[in-house]
């Protein structure tokens, strides 16, 4: 008995003794002894890198199931964790070598999925808008929605690329996402079909009863600022004098178009400034030859309006060229270079971010609206399809007050006796 009792003491002084010698390393970054991990650092290795080395070591030589102790995955993990630590959330990101490829076809042309752009607020990942007309638009997802769960799997703790891939799948194939709906407080689970994912950039319907053309732009593709030409010329053959430019949900695109688009509506000035990582800025000049550089215009915009849709938004603010009605943008500002990485990753990495002609931060601030109009949770917002049927007592009766406002701005609001053709 007393033998065991020895030898019990011995083993425990031992834990204390390895305890205490492992505390020591940690602490002041030892190199060296057996009972603590060994870190060598490279010449050019901050010394706060040890600790990383010495929670890798720890996990190979601890962790309970080896099972999970892929490296790829774990050095993945990692970078994902340094990059939300940039606070660039949304943006800035990383993607693995299967991500890269799936990034490439979604670029060269169709792709499936429930047809939603997803980024991330405060570390948890969040709908951006769903595109006009998906799945996800027509199965009831919302601009703000939080996602909890992605078939019943947390994917809270996941990266964004991570759930984004869950989210994806093939034609014809069910998801049900859970989420979160601040505003309502509550959650929902909704069930996807997914389908392959069209966008169409620009469309445009007279509103009934009046001389104003709703022009719906959906993202910034490479073909927006053709369709917007388009359906410029065809709205003023309609008769339209003015029009209400919508960008609420639109999650943005290219910069390119950004700057095509806002160019149209405008004759001089900036459309925006790039500031770089050094501190310099780099103007980008309103380019001539815009075909609706007079006609009275009202921008929409709401929290689903993000990147190149703000950019839009607030040049027209700051050049005063018209109003803009709604909710404050998402707030979506840094210019994203890639990197490609030696095993066929790739880090996204906002190296640039961008501002509005008169200076204004975008990222994290969002384009304040010129007259704020909130919107209850679940209004419908009209669409140029649905004006193509409606009537004017249909217009005055609709939940969207932001395009009602829009046309009491431009005073072309109808009158309720005022009843139209369709």
């Amino acid at each position: 008995m007393k033998k065991s009792l020895k030898i019990a003491i011995v083993v425990i002084g031992l834990l204390v003794i390895t305890s205490g010698a492992f505390g020591i390393g940690v602490i002041f970054g030892s190199t060296g002894g057996s009972l603590g991990p060994s870190i060598v650092r490279a010449q050019d290795q901050p010394e706060e890198f040890d600790v990383f080395w010495q929670v890798w070591q720890v996990v190979h030589r601890n962790f309970i199931d080896k099972d999970v102790l892929d490296s790829t995955q774990l050095t993945y993990g990692a970078i994902n964790g340094l990059l939300q630590s940039l606070g660039d959330e949304g943006h800035t990101r990383f993607l693995t070598p299967e991500e890269v490829k799936q990034q490439r076809t979604n670029i060269s042309g169709k792709f499936y999925g429930i047809g939603a752009q997803v980024g991330l607020e405060d570390g948890l990942p969040v709908i951006v808008a769903p595109f006009d007309d998906s799945p996800a638009d027509k199965a009831g997802v919302q601009a703000g929605d939080i996602i909890i769960e992605v078939d019943g799997v947390d994917v809270t703790g996941l990266s964004l690329n991570e759930t984004i891939e869950m989210i994806r799948g093939e034609r014809g194939t069910k998801v049900v996402l859970t989420v979160f709906r601040p505003d309502l407080n509550e959650s929902l689970e909704i069930e996807i079909i997914r389908d392959e994912i069209k966008v169409p950039a620009a469309s445009w319907s007279m509103i009934p009863g009046t001389d104003v053309a709703l022009l719906r732009l959906s993202q910034f593709s490479a073909n927006l600022d053709d369709n917007l030409v388009e359906s410029i010329t065809e709205a003023e053959a309609a008769g339209a004098t003015k029009l209400i430019v919508d960008v609420r949900n639109n999650p943005g695109g290219l910069l390119e178009q950004a700057i095509r688009v806002t160019s149209e509506f405008l004759t001089d000035g900036n459309v925006l400034i790039q500031e770089e990582s050094d501190g310099s800025r780099e103007p980008f000049p309103v380019r001539s030859g815009g075909v609706a550089p007079e006609i009275p215009i009202v921008i929409l915009i709401n929290h689903g309006t993000a990147s190149s849709s703000e950019i839009f938004a607030g040049a027209i603010q700051d050049h005063e060229r018209g109003q803009v009605v709604g909710e404050t943008s998402f707030g979506t500002g840094t210019v994203l270079k890639p990197f490609d990485l030696s095993d066929g990753s790739a880090l996204l990495l906002g190296t640039s971010q961008w501002l509005t002609a008169n200076g204004r931060l975008i990222r994290k601030h969002g384009i304040e609206p010129d007259m704020a109009v909130e919107l209850p949770i679940g209004t419908a917002l009209l669409a140029p399809d649905d004006l193509k049927e409606m009537t004017v007592s249909e217009l005055l009766a609709s939940d969207d007050m932001q395009v009602l406002r829009a046309l009491e701005l431009l005073e072309s609001l109808p009158q309720a006796s005022a009843e139209s053709s369709k």
